[in-house]
């Protein structure tokens, strides 16, 4: 038999798996421009910068991405490179992913969406002469944005429009409109008003500052620096500022005649709403794909420091790595397998946007709901959970793990609360619930754990079981206050949700796995979904027992089979980390994530206290 070197094997099995995990045939295209983007020298941090020039350095590389693109049309147009742009950049500078998802999506993308690229002149806000950026939430309405109250009155004497803040709640909430980055150009979500009649809510193009400050009528303070990744975060308002007649974006949800008709093929002014800021869907996926890009940088270095680490053995003299113990390596894989469930959903949920009919958008966007919200909060997690296992060490911010869980707060919160979003989603498949499909026939009292068709069909059945359980409260709840009911039956919904979100991933897995070709990649992927699915099920036992869905003897070897399935993954940490292909450049800077972490260390470290440099 021939020797195989098996630093060879596990860079094969790396190389499929990554393959498997960036889209495949499509990766070259959504995603080594961004890794190689990534990469340079730009993208290294320097330290002891302030909030202030943390967030211009994130601006002047806004422009480092729009350098490398031939098309910033083409980019806006394709929901893979979009979010693929998030998952990576969203690994060396969380404020750079919020300042591209602005301008790109919600502002070019609002401009493309709504009348094309040949309508009106966009090179100012391709080349990035201007900044764009989007105003909707106002200080009194946030996730109830379809009740803002800012207004823009059509004036019928010179066919433009006067855009004005009524009220102190009215004032925009938290967008980027400083002079940091130069100038800036907004999308205002404002309410049309023809004659004082109220029309819905518009899009608004608004220049709003220049080199020298804001434009007349217009206000902007900063409010103060927010936790997490630095922004330019401000309260804007205007005092009666005339736009042209071109400032209002129009489309088939709304067009204003010459003789002031607002025609649309809308039949109310929320769904007009929803239209005019649509482009917030897309927001959720890039939400999302930073979500997964970091949580994956965040177990890299993890388990990169894990196996660099050594630390006493149970015999006189013996050093062994961190990584040789379960109470460490465990609680990482478990991470790795979320994170890995994590991606194909988030793939899954790219390509069903991408390639929507126009029937399914509500399902549709329903699941890129979910998907930003389960795996925003499960980046949170991984990132603490990873912060932790690297000790005092995660806490400096050299090793890139210290801030990273304040940084993703950002996308809990961002293109719709997490909680909020979660509930309209349970919400809606509480009233058009589909009982998921199961994937075996078997009697449960011939199905093993080891099965991953088996462990899914579980968390189907505990799916419906919450479905049901929900509509139960719903239907027992007080027939004449609607609040009540809803409290009642909220628990239950949103447990309905998050079981089918992680459904949802356990199926995508499944299938990603299947798409393996070598052996040792396709028994990692299979072995990692398990792991996933066990963990999963492991939640829901208690109903599913009392349901005959599970037996005793089920239950009784749950445990072990989580154990076995943990030590069968140990020695493949490192492929299992290498097949996520982050940059060495990423972790040239990050002491933690190499061998020789205690001489980076010592080269990071300023001069002994005391030390006075000769003149």
């Amino acid at each position: 038999m021939l020797d195989v070197d098996p630093a060879v094997v596990a860079g094969s099995a790396a190389e499929e798996i990554a393959h498997v995990l960036f889209d495949r045939d499509r990766r070259g295209e959504i995603h080594r421009p961004w890794r190689s983007l990534i990469s340079r020298p730009e993208f290294r941090s320097p330290p002891g910068l302030s909030f202030t020039e943390r967030t211009a350095l994130s601006y002047a590389r806004l422009r480092l991405v729009n350098d490398s693109l031939d098309d910033p049309g083409s980019l806006v147009a394709d929901p893979y490179r979009l979010a693929g742009l998030h998952e990576w950049t969203g690994v060396v500078d969380a404020s750079l992913g919020a300042v591209a998802g602005i301008h790109y999506n919600l502002f070019l993308g609002s401009l493309y969406d709504h009348e094309g690229p040949s309508s009106r002149s966009l090179s100012d806000f391709t080349s990035m002469q201007r900044t764009g950026t989007f105003l909707c939430t106002e200080l009194e309405h946030g996730n109830d944005a379809a009740c803002l109250r800012t207004t823009a009155a059509y004036d019928r004497s010179t066919g433009g429009f006067v855009l004005h803040t009524p009220t102190p709640g009215a004032q925009k909430f938290m967008p980027n409109t400083s002079l940091t980055g130069g100038p800036k150009t907004a999308l205002v979500a404002a309410r049309l008003l023809v004659d004082g009649e109220d029309q819905g809510v518009f899009l608004f193009l608004t220049p709003l500052t220049d080199e020298s400050g804001p434009l007349p009528g217009v206000r902007v303070r900063r409010l103060p620096e927010r936790a997490g990744h630095p922004l330019d975060h401000c309260i804007t308002s205007f005092d009666q500022v005339r736009l042209p007649r071109e400032a209002l974006l129009e489309a088939e949800h709304g067009r204003l005649d010459a003789d002031g008709t607002v025609t649309s093929s809308l039949g109310n002014r929320r769904k007009r709403f929803l239209r005019s800021v649509h482009r917030v869907t897309t927001g959720k996926l890039c939400m999302s794909g930073a979500a997964v890009g970091v949580s994956r940088a965040a177990l890299a270095i993890a388990v990169r420091y894990a196996h660099a680490r050594h630390i006493g053995g149970p015999k006189a003299g013996q050093r062994i790595p961190l990584a040789a113990h379960r109470s460490h390596h465990g609680r990482l894989l478990l991470g790795l397998s979320t994170a890995y469930a994590m991606t194909f959903l988030h793939r899954e949920a790219v390509t069903r946007w991408a390639e929507r009919g126009p029937g399914d958008s509500s399902d549709t966007e329903r699941m890129v709901a979910l998907t930003k919200s389960w795996t925003t909060w499960q980046a949170r997690d991984i990132a603490i959970e990873c912060r932790e296992r690297c000790g005092a060490a995660g806490l400096l911010s050299a090793s890139a793990l210290a801030g990273i869980a304040t940084d993703l707060e950002g996308t809990i919160t961002a293109e719709g609360d997490n909680l909020v979003i979660s509930l309209k989603a349970a919400a809606e498949l509480l009233f058009n619930h589909q009982a998921p499909v199961r994937r075996t026939d078997r009697p449960v009292e011939e199905q093993s754990l080891s099965d991953v068709y088996f462990l899914r069909d579980l968390l189907a059945e505990a799916e419906v079981l919450w479905h049901a359980r929900a509509r139960r409260s719903l239907r027992e709840g007080p027939s004449r206050d609607s609040v009540r009911r809803w409290n009642a039956a909220s628990a239950s919904a949103l447990k309905m949700a998050e079981v089918h979100t992680r459904l949802l991933a356990g199926d995508a897995f499944i299938d990603a796995a299947a798409q393996a070709v070598g052996p040792e990649a396709r028994h990692l992927l299979h072995q990692l979904a398990r792991l996933f699915l066990l963990k999963e099920v492991a939640e829901h036992t208690g109903i599913l027992l009392a349901t005959g869905q599970l037996t005793v003897e089920h239950i009784r070897d749950l445990p072990d089979a989580i154990e076995e399935t943990i030590a069968d993954l140990a020695p493949h940490m490192m492929t299992l980390v290498d097949a996520f292909d982050l940059p060495e450049e990423f972790f040239a800077g990050i002491p933690i994530a190499h061998q020789d972490y205690a001489l980076r260390w010592d080269e990071l470290a300023g001069p002994p206290e005391g030390f006075t440099l000769s003149r």
